[in-house]
């Protein structure tokens, strides 16, 4: 049978050696296909889930599994990534190539990239193939980064505050590309952010943390019908301190 979670975590906590705790027994589950905004103020913890759950970091106890796989296992979190695309906050990329150079690049490494979403995403994005990356807006960076993660022909798709610095117009083009991505792919979507608009936008269950706990979560709708507000400590930027869900 398969797993309804994507994403399980329990009890997970992460201390480093400085003495900081980044997750104080974070509880979290994403179905499968959902569309799922993970909510918190910078530094709630929210990129250091991301890293326990890809296998970049380890946690130092609690659990965390992805598609039913130990993400702490360095074996099963090759897996894991070969069936995720993640797109991080930098947009890191290769900036002496162009932009065909680093789709051509990436795609060697993906016996199932997708040629078809290539050229879909090309053209929607208006991505010239030989311009150089270094070039790039921040906008046009961010969506060269997520054509890079879609084409993968992914399950799980990994955004780390995917919105971040850009402007409102490339801004809703990302947002409308996954959204439409989710309406004729079978996949799930986890993204960060402290963007309350993007949340409302596309997602249909959400988690918000604090303080590497997590605070709320549920489906969306579900949410709005039992909270008029959510705890003061969500403390998300540009709202109020406390956040009304209806």
């Amino acid at each position: 049978m398969t797993d309804p979670f994507v994403i399980d975590t329990a009890d997970l906590r992460k201390r480093y050696d400085d003495g900081t705790e980044a997750l104080r027994g974070l509880n979290l589950r994403v179905p499968a296909g959902s569309i799922f905004g993970f909510l918190g103020r910078n530094g709630a913890g929210k990129t250091t889930t991301i890293k326990l759950l890809l296998g970049m970091a380890y946690p130092t106890s609690g659990e965390a599994r992805v598609f039913g796989l130990a993400a702490s296992s360095p074996e099963a979190s090759v897996a894991v990534r070969r069936r995720t695309g993640f797109v991080s906050e930098d947009k890191d990329l290769i900036d002496y190539l162009n932009v065909d150079g680093i789709i051509r690049f990436t795609a060697a490494f993906y016996p199932h990239w997708r040629r078809d979403l290539e050229e879909r995403y090309r053209d929607r994005f208006e991505l010239r193939p030989e311009q150089a990356i270094g070039t790039l807006s921040r906008g046009g960076r961010t969506k060269l980064a997520l054509l890079l993660a879609l084409c993968r022909g992914v399950e799980l798709l990994v955004l780390d505050e995917p919105t971040s610095g850009l402007d409102p117009a490339a801004s809703e083009e990302v947002l409308q590309a996954i959204v439409t991505h989710v309406s004729t792919e079978q996949l799930t979507v986890f993204f960060s952010t402290h963007h309350l608009a993007d949340v409302d936008q596309i997602a249909d269950h959400i988690a918000i943390i604090d303080a590497g706990r997590t605070i709320v979560s549920g489906a969306l709708d579900d949410l709005r019908g039992q909270y008029r507000r959510v705890p003061p400590t969500a403390g998300l930027r540009g709202c109020p301190r406390t956040l009304s869900l209806r």
